[in-house]
């Protein structure tokens, strides 16, 4: 019960206790009742006590309330003000006067809009006429003796119990930080906005670079492109271009059993004089107008490709037979009789081809068929040149004979199949043995004992002949070295090796052979070398520079098969020769004519005029012994001697030390 309910009762109660004393005397239980009105009263004035001590505490919680309102209040970090209905202020914390610039108690009674400034006093005034609920809005305050500032500012209505407007509460709020932090964003968003124009700028620059590049690349792929499938010169397909159509028409008729298809394999007659006599600027425009002639001689679905040099192959599909691809062969034969015309200068080049049909064998690789159209080829250079030639079953036999003999000369290396024989020179003055000539044998496990005419070229070809020949000069030097060290006493003194054309020409010739010197412990002055006419004839230049080399390391050479060839012995006097060897040819009819005596007679003539020593091949019988010392020979060579022996029999032979 609150304090107005117990005032009414005890009111109430006041009223009923007089009641009750007027009408004392004339109601008989009228004590009872003032008695229990008393009581009445005696408990109202407890429940009114007990009101009295909430009310106390009420009274104090309301005080804290306020005190921490008030605390609040005045401790706030934005400024509040209580202004009454025509804008006086009635309260302010310490935040509003700080702001505003003035003691608190100064803005008591003080109008609030001569704190606001004065180009914003205006739009206050609007603000305040309509106010009707809480606002918010931003103008500059104007503190006293100091600049205008911007706040911001909240303001709500005061309305008493009545629901009556009084007035407003204001909450001010100082925003120059913020602004000048916009104001530094709006500059920094201005910079970035510059600084992206700049960049996008430089970015649609380095776009278009970069789309210049890559149409440059686009380009440089496209042409690496075309440059990977045909060759530069000619502007023709080349071997991988070739070989991967090759290879897709091959598959195609496997799936057509009807479908025949033919490779044309050409090569140029004597290019090479044409290209080292008239220069490699002539040789490239007759490789240019030959391309022009085979494209002329195909049909559009047909592929003519160079390989390269002045190898040229053509594709020819979906032939009816042989005939279509013979009568291509001959178009081009025709188109290659015509002359050439290279800077005003007429040249006749003729052409070798050969065919290969593929139907002739069941291929299941390009690179087979290929293969066949060469060796076709090769056969019509064999038989003249200037014609073609049809890859047959003989041709494949023989390719097939070829290709074992490769397979079987392959694992010879492996196996260590080969040996060294050795025959021996003999001085004609003194008719001892001066040395050897070392000579290869391949001990085949099926055909027996073979000579080098057996493999050699299939060495040369196949690039085998590189390692064979290693392991020769090797065997050689390391067997000579053995025999100087344990016959002093018949010493033999020289070793002669045989280099192939390939052989000669290989890079790192000179280093190999040291090393091989190096490690079997041989003198290089016990080391005789042997080259063909042909090493000299092929690059005099290179090979007199090589030869220098080798005579320089204190080597030996010798020409070998002397006669044979396409050199003179004027030719031989600017090569560091030491020693010439006769063809076996000449010296077997040494007897049966005075013509061949007399050639024999002028070569070693001119070789002494020369310096150098003369070795006679071949030598059978007492009398062509007798006739080549008579001319003054320093050497022979042959069955009468003896024949090539292995290295024991050899061994024997020089313990023996026979004389002739």
């Amino acid at each position: 019960m609150n304090v107005d309910g117990f005032s009414q009762q005890i009111e109430k109660l006041r009223s009923q206790v007089q009641e009750l004393l007027q009408c004392n005397v004339t109601k008989p239980n009228s004590q009872e009742i003032v008695i229990e009105a008393f009581e009445e009263l005696n408990i109202a004035m407890e429940e009114l006590l007990i009101a009295s001590e909430e009310l106390k505490i009420t009274r104090a919680v309301v005080e804290r309330e306020r005190q921490r309102y008030q605390d609040l209040f005045e401790f706030a970090p934005d400024g509040y003000l209580v202004t009454n209905i025509t804008g006086s202020i009635q309260e302010a914390n310490r935040a509003a006067a700080t702001l505003l610039g003035v003691h608190q108690k100064y803005l008591v009674g003080k109008p609030l809009i001569l704190f606001i400034a004065q180009q914003h006093r205006q739009s206050f005034r609007s603000h305040m006429n309509s106010l009707q609920q809480i606002v918010n809005w931003e103008i500059n305050l104007q503190p006293r003796g100091g600049m205008p500032f911007p706040a911001s500012v909240k303001a709500s209505v005061v309305y008493d119990l009545g629901e009556k407007e009084i007035g407003w509460r204001w909450l001010l709020c100082d925003i120059s930080k913020r602004k000048q932090a916009e104001e530094m964003l709006r500059q920094a968003y201005g910079e970035l906005e510059i600084r992206v124009a700049e960049r996008t700028a430089e970015l649609v620059k380095a776009n278009q670079k970069l789309l210049t590049e890559i149409t440059e690349r686009k380009r440089a792929e496209s042409q690496l492109l075309h440059l990977a499938f045909h060759d530069e010169l000619t502007g023709l397909p080349n071997r991988a271009a070739f070989m991967k159509r090759l290879r897709h028409a091959l598959n195609y008729s496997k799936r057509h059993l009807n479908y025949l298809l033919a490779v044309l394999f050409i090569d140029l007659d004597r290019f090479k004089l044409i290209n080292d006599s008239l220069g490699h600027l002539s040789g490239d425009q007759l490789l240019l107008a030959t391309a022009s002639r085979l494209e002329l001689c195909v049909r559009s679905i047909d592929t003519a490709a160079r390989l390269g040099g002045d190898e040229f192959t053509i594709l020819l599909e979906g032939i009816q037979d042989v005939s279509d691809a013979i009568r291509v062969a001959e178009r081009i034969e025709q188109e290659m009789a015509l002359p050439f015309e290279l800077d005003g200068q007429e040249v006749f080049i003729t052409a070798s081809i050969g065919i290969a049909l593929s139907s002739t064998v069941d291929y299941e690789n390009p690179e087979d068929l290929l293969r066949d159209a060469d060796r076709a080829m090769y056969q019509a250079k064999v038989l003249g040149r200037a014609h073609y030639e049809l890859f047959n079953s003989d041709m494949y036999a023989n390719t097939l004979t070829r290709l074992k003999l490769e397979t079987d000369l392959r694992r010879a290396i492996e196996r260590l199949e080969f040996q060294v024989y050795y025959q021996p020179i003999v001085s004609l003055t003194s008719g001892s043995i001066l040395g050897f000539e070392a000579l290869l044998r391949w001990q085949h496990p099926e055909r027996g004992l073979l000579n080098p005419a057996d493999f050699i070229p299939l060495a040369e070809e196949t690039g085998l002949i590189f390692s064979i020949g290693n392991w020769a000069l090797h065997e050689a030097c390391r067997q000579m070295q053995a025999w100087r060290v344990c016959h002093r006493s018949n010493l033999p003194k020289k070793i002669s090796v045989n280099l192939s054309l390939k052989q000669f020409y290989q890079p790192g010739l000179i280093e190999q052979i040291g090393q091989i010197l190096h490690s079997t412990g041989l003198d290089a002055g016990t080391l005789m070398l042997e080259i063909t006419e042909s090493v000299i004839v092929e690059n005099g230049d290179k090979a007199a520079t090589l030869l220098l080399q080798l005579q320089q390391m204190g080597i030996e050479l010798s020409i070998d098969d002397f006669g044979t060839g396409y050199s003179s012995l004027s030719r031989l006097y600017n090569f560091p020769i030491s020693v010439l060897k006769i063809d076996r040819s000449f010296i077997s009819s040494i007897g049966a004519s005075s013509r061949n005596l007399e050639i024999i007679e002028i070569i070693v003539t001119l070789a002494h005029k020369l310096g150098v020593d003369v070795l006679a091949e071949g030598v059978e019988t007492k009398e062509q012994l007798a006739l080549l010392r008579n001319l003054s020979c320093e050497y022979g060579q042959g069955h009468f001697f003896s024949v090539p022996l292995n290295s024991s029999a050899a061994e024997t032979l020089i313990m023996e030390n026979p004389q002739w």
